[in-house]
């Protein structure tokens, strides 16, 4: 398998081919999977958060 096709996941930067788009930014299978999943108390969550900003700011510059 060509390990350079899929798209750039925003949040651990890796080339995956399946996940979804957020307006113009893409999060894998397995980073969404653990962004529902990860408590707000839990210490990635505010990763996360940050990451998911980026949707926003980049496209209200």
């Amino acid at each position: 398998m060509n390990e350079t096709s899929g798209t750039c996941c925003i949040i651990c930067g890796q080339l995956k081919d399946m996940g979804i788009h957020i307006v113009t930014e893409f999060i894998c299978e397995a980073c969404e999977f653990e962004i529902v999943r990860t408590d707000v108390k839990d210490e990635k969550y505010p990763f996360f958060v940050h990451q998911l900003k980026q949707i926003w700011v980049q496209n209200n510059v």
